[in-house]
């Protein structure tokens, strides 16, 4: 039986390194954000090539369920399945996630806010994910009895190797050092927002240097800020090391 992996972050963070990382693997098989097309369905937000993501993936978000329940596409042992989790929205229901292992993919606040900020202007904090995040931790952790596996990007990039054998680890699976390093360039599972959004990660061939950067929030955002610090520290606190 295959482990269907679902990875829910927020934007602006390694996810699309982390979904190289885990393609480069040859018992994988991974799903790039299948719930943003039913998200922008139902929100009608002008995201960038809304109307195209829209058209070009599946709309509606009980068939998507479906398919990710499913079984592996290629036949694999594993199926990595890459999310923003601020794409589950609430009528999209919840029990469906039991037959996932579901893991957190987290950022420090600051940096990803000015980083969402560039790329969409004027946001909520709804659009960061984190109290999506938190919501699905809760209620993991209710469900389960167990502390969901977190990662922070920072750690990652700090160590490769060291998080991803703990994660591959806490998830039950054996780590492959494939997982270190990839192709450039683009790929068929992308989703076609890639062009937009993937270009630092499609000339990437590995996990970058983790940098620290001096991050100054706009007084507009502050309270922004602070709610998601708050979000952001009841799952760090249960990260990877």
């Amino acid at each position: 039986m295959s482990l269907r992996l679902a990875m829910w972050s927020g934007p602006r963070n390694i996810s699309t390194a982390m979904m190289r990382s885990f393609g480069a693997r040859p018992d994988s098989f991974v799903s790039d954000e299948p719930l943003y097309a039913p998200y922008l369905k139902a929100t009608g937000l002008p995201h960038p090539l809304a109307d195209e993501i829209i058209a070009s993936h599946q709309p509606d978000w009980r068939r998507v369920v479906h398919y990710l329940t499913g079984p592996t596409p290629n036949g694999g042992s594993l199926w990595y399945q890459k999310h923003m989790a601020h794409h589950l929205l609430p009528e999209m229901g919840r029990n469906w996630l039991d037959e996932l292992t579901n893991a957190f993919l987290i950022r420090e606040p600051r940096a990803m806010l000015m980083s969402l900020i560039d790329r969409l202007g004027d946001i909520g904090i709804q659009d960061t994910g984190l109290p999506q995040q938190v919501e699905l931790f809760r209620y993991q952790a209710e469900r389960t009895g167990e502390t969901p596996v977190v990662v922070d990007s920072k750690e990652v990039l700090l160590n490769p190797e060291g998080v991803l054998r703990q994660l591959c680890e806490r998830v039950g699976i054996e780590f492959d050092p494939d997982m270190l390093a990839w192709e450039a360039g683009a790929r068929e599972t992308d989703g076609c927002w890639g062009p937009h959004w993937y270009h630092g990660t499609n000339k990437s061939t590995g996990f970058a240097p983790y940098r620290e950067k001096e991050v100054v929030v706009p007084p507009a955002y502050e309270s922004i800020a602070q709610e998601c610090e708050a979000l952001y520290a009841e799952l760090h606190q249960y990260r990877i090391r």
